[in-house]
């Protein structure tokens, strides 16, 4: 490597000291001034304005920015105050046209200032702490046109006058609203809340308030909603077009307050328009605008909920206890399910399917459809009704409409094991008279009903299915085995799985003689199939189909139960019977023998048989004999038995009876699995604990859990503790 040598740099101060004009700074601030005087003179065409930086750069460069600074701030000032007067003088309309006229030149002189004083807005400012030139030139705007003494109190009353005439219907210059308030804004955020939006939201609640007081006096609740709905619609259309964004919570909270809040109670009571006459009229319209009105205010939606369900659980009552209405338990069902839909539709059309009131109409529903103890048989009735008639010619998604409707009933109903009981001796017989409209719908409906209720609760109804699929198989078996029938009466046998069906007392009438035999071989060919069962016949449950000559030879092929067939037969040997002779060669039990009789003599168009004395009802000492002068248009005649459609007192003792019994053993066994999981266990949370499993079947009454547990007890499945009476204790 080269050795180099090094150079060594030397800076020295200037041999003669740079004197600086002593009227520099002064010389150079005239023509800073005079430039600034021009610019608000819109003079400013003729100026060099990179002449003019390059001055103002010396002047801070020489250590002159307060000169430059404070010559800004005076110079300003006095321009500002010439302004002031020139706004001031201006009258009338013309006076926010001045004012947004200055304050725009004010602007665009603002821009061209701080291009000239760049450099000592970037330099010297931030150093010594001072306003940057543009907000400088908004705080002299702001304290020395907008807080003058004259212009202050004039802008904010012209303001607020011009607001109002709008409000009154006037049409007024938006555009020019908007650039006095973004001014306002500009100036910073305290000058437009201080000088206009806070008296603008006094003088609109007063405004609101004698309005509101005025529109209550004069409209009902549904045109006064309009009306608060229309005003409040303006508020916001006009913060969109002229005010700051952030002030639309506020005026319409002001609003809400005045119109809406001051009068909740009166609107939602009043008379002949409030929000019961709304729910009775299905004014979707109104109720939907005092949804969307009333939850803007806090507890506005709560008082119409406590309104709406106060009046439905009102109507529920008067509808389940009026006993007009329970005479017909199909038109009772129905008139629920309308009650239902109407309120559905209302929660879906008005309320924005609001989940609370979803949930408070569920509510309702669940505590005035329980006051009626025969809710859950009528809701039977009606499926009965329905499965048996109601739905022919409807098609299949209609259909599953109805079905799901009822199941939205019936999910309200706490005794839903009632039901059940009911339900199964509907079934029963329309599966056994073969008047069910279609198999797919009650299927369905058992679907529906496991899907609800478990397994368990549908366990016995598909069982009933099947021993009717079974049977026919049977039948099959039983006549190609017995090919001699043919000829004579035919027999057709439903076998049914005691467990699976309702059941019913075992009383065998005596059949006629050819019927007899024929059940005979059909017993033996079962029981040479089916080891180890039992049959026993249920002569009550059955239906017949015989054929009658008449007087002049009128045939008629009639569908009769077996009760009535047997009694028709009687008169093949016999042209008059007493009821006495009827009773003792039958053997049906009296009250069902007397409800065939008198449909058999007593019921017009029906009355195969004829009795003396005449009257309505049966007698003990009546006597019977063949109406010769039967005629009826139709070849086959269908003669039903007279039936009360709903139990009878002691029936339905009867059944209630049934009911609590089969509840017994699911207590216990409720009681059982939670002991049996948890070992030890305090009174009152066992109540609630079998309350809560056994809800999807029936509401578990407190004493008679209770009992349960005594029982349980007793059998030693638990103990109570030694040291607290109320504790229980499971014994494995």
């Amino acid at each position: 490597m080269s050795n180099q040598k090094k150079k060594i740099f030397q800076i020295e101060a200037f041999k003669n000291r740079v004197v600086v004009d002593p009227k520099y700074a002064e010389k150079t601030w005239k023509i800073l001034e005079h430039a600034i005087h021009e610019i608000y003179n819109h003079n400013a065409s003729g100026l060099s304005f990179e002449e003019l930086y390059r001055n103002a750069y010396n002047m801070v460069l020489h250590k002159f920015g307060e000169k430059l600074y404070s010559g800004l701030v005076t110079t300003m000032t006095a321009h500002l105050k010439e302004i002031s007067k020139s706004i001031e003088a201006a009258q009338g309309d013309l006076f926010l046209e001045e004012l947004n006229r200055k304050w725009n030149d004010h602007n665009k002189a603002l821009q061209m200032i701080r291009d000239i004083l760049m450099y000592m807005d970037r330099t010297y400012i931030p150093n010594t702490h001072k306003t940057p030139v543009h907000e400088l030139g908004l705080s002299l705007w702001r304290d020395n046109i907008i807080h003058s003494g004259k212009i202050q109190s004039r802008l904010l009353s012209t303001l607020l006058e011009l607001v109002h005439r709008e409000r009154t219907g006037e049409v007024i210059d938006r555009g020019l609203m908007r650039n006095i308030v973004k001014m306002l804004m500009d100036l910073g955020s305290s000058v437009y809340q201080e000088d206009f939006e806070k008296p603008f939201l006094e003088v609109s609640a007063e405004f609101y308030r004698r309005e509101s007081q005025k529109f209550i006096e004069c409209y009902d609740c549904g045109d006064y909603l309009k009306k608060a709905e229309i005003r409040l619609n303006e508020e916001i259309e006009r913060v969109t077009h002229y005010l700051d964004a952030k002030s639309e919570g506020k005026i319409t909270h002001v609003v809400e307050k005045e119109m809406i809040a001051n009068h909740m109670m009166r609107l939602v009571h009043m008379e002949n328009s409030g929000l019961v006459n709304m729910l009775l009229n299905d004014k979707h319209g109104d109720l939907g605008r005092m949804y969307n009105l009333f939850r803007r205010v806090p507890n506005g939606l709560a008082m119409i909920r406590d309104v709406m369900t106060s009046h439905l659980r009102e109507t529920g009552k008067q509808l389940v206890t009026d006993a007009e209405r329970l005479k017909d338990p199909v038109e009772y069902v129905q008139r629920l399910l309308d009650e239902k839909e109407k309120y559905d539709g209302i929660i879906s059309l008005a309320f924005s399917n609001d989940k609370t009131f979803q949930n408070a109409l569920n509510s309702s529903f669940e505590y005035f459809i329980n006051l009626n103890s025969r809710s859950p048989e009528f809701i039977s009735l009606f499926v009965d009704d329905k499965l048996r008639k109601g739905l022919k010619g409807v098609s299949e998604e209609d259909v599953e409409i109805i079905l799901d409707k009822v199941m939205m009933i019936f999910c309200y109903l706490q005794e839903k094991d009632v039901f059940e009981k009911y339900y199964k001796q509907h079934l029963a017989k329309r599966l056994l008279s073969g008047k069910t409209v279609s198999d797919d719908a009650e299927r369905s409906l058992i679907v529906k009903l496991k899907t609800a209720c478990g397994y368990q609760y549908t366990s016995k109804l598909e069982g009933m299915f099947t021993d009717m699929k079974t049977s026919q198989d049977t039948m099959q078996g039983f006549c190609s085995s017995h090919p001699e029938l043919t000829d004579g009466p035919t027999l057709v046998v439903q076998v049914l799985t005691t467990g699976s069906w309702p059941t019913q007392p075992s009383i065998t009438c005596h059949l006629p003689f050819e019927m007899s035999a024929l059940c005979e071989k059909f017993r033996s060919y079962y029981l040479g199939i089916h080891t180890g069962r039992r049959l026993s016949w249920q002569t009550n449950m059955g239906t017949a189909d015989i054929k009658a000559i008449f007087g002049k030879g009128q045939k008629h092929e009639l569908n009769v139960s077996t009760y009535q067939m047997c009694i028709l037969m009687l008169f093949n040997n016999a042209d008059r019977l007493s009821y006495k002779e009827i009773e003792q060669v039958t053997a049906i039990p009296a009250s069902d023998l007397k409800r065939c009789l008198q449909s058999m003599a007593c019921v017009k168009g029906k009355n195969v048989l004829r009795k003396e004395p005449m009257s309505k009802d049966i007698g003990e000492d009546d006597s019977f004999f063949v109406n010769e002068k039967f005629a009826s248009k139709f070849y086959k005649v269908k003669v039903g038995t007279v039936v009360a459609q709903k139990e009878s007192e002691p029936e339905k003792q009867e059944t209630r009876q049934r009911v609590e019994e089969d509840r017994k053993p699911q207590i216990e066994a409720a009681v059982v699995r939670i002991m049996k999981s948890r070992k030890v266990l305090d009174h009152n949370n066992i109540i609630a604990e079998v309350t809560k499993q056994l809800q999807s079947r029936f509401l578990a009454n407190p004493t008679e859990i209770k009992k349960r547990i005594e029982s349980l007890i007793e059998r030693e499945f638990l103990e109570r503790d030694n040291s607290d009476r109320k504790m229980y204790r499971y014994l494995a």
